[in-house]
């Protein structure tokens, strides 16, 4: 709200000068300032410095993932919050289809919205196994609370052959 307010009144003394009124009293003691300071003046540089700093951490804020990989969990009692980080519901999930008879492996992957598991089957028919891990997956994915509903795309696929 400062910053908007400053925003707010550096426009409005910008204004005024583009339609020939005098600017305000501090901008033209700072131009005058700025005019009379060289470079190399603490003054000058102290600020600058600041900013520069200021610039980097904004740009370290910009880049930085946040909590994506967190997946919010549906809330029990109010005012708690959970969340279940991307690798661990992937770890459950891929558990969760390894008891699946036929399953020889899984790779799992969890995104933001949707589950995708890309499993290798090596004796059953490969409908009735993709049909096993949609309900096994389906189940682990709602017992796992999440407060989204999730897409949940299956893969299945005999090994390749040495």
């Amino acid at each position: 709200l400062v910053l908007l307010g400053a925003a707010g009144l550096l426009l409005y003394d910008v204004a005024a000068v583009r339609a020939h009124h005098p600017a305000m009293a501090w901008r033209r003691s700072l131009a005058r300032e700025l005019a009379t300071r060289h470079l190399d003046d603490p003054l000058v540089l102290g600020p600058a410095a600041l900013a520069v700093v200021l610039g980097l951490w904004l740009i370290v804020l910009a880049v930085t993932p946040g909590l994506r990989q967190v997946l919010p969990m549906r809330p029990v009692a109010p005012g708690i919050r959970a969340g279940l980080d991307r690798k661990a519901a992937a770890l459950v999930l891929r558990d969760r289809a390894m008891e699946v008879s036929g399953v020889q492996s899984v790779r799992m992957s969890v995104s933001r919205r949707k589950a995708t598991a890309r499993a290798v089957s090596h004796f059953r028919e490969l409908d009735e196994v993709r049909a096993d891990l949609d309900v096994a997956l389906g189940e682990g994915l709602r017992q796992l609370g999440l407060a989204h509903r999730f897409g949940l795309t299956v893969h299945v696929r005999r090994p390749k052959k040495r």
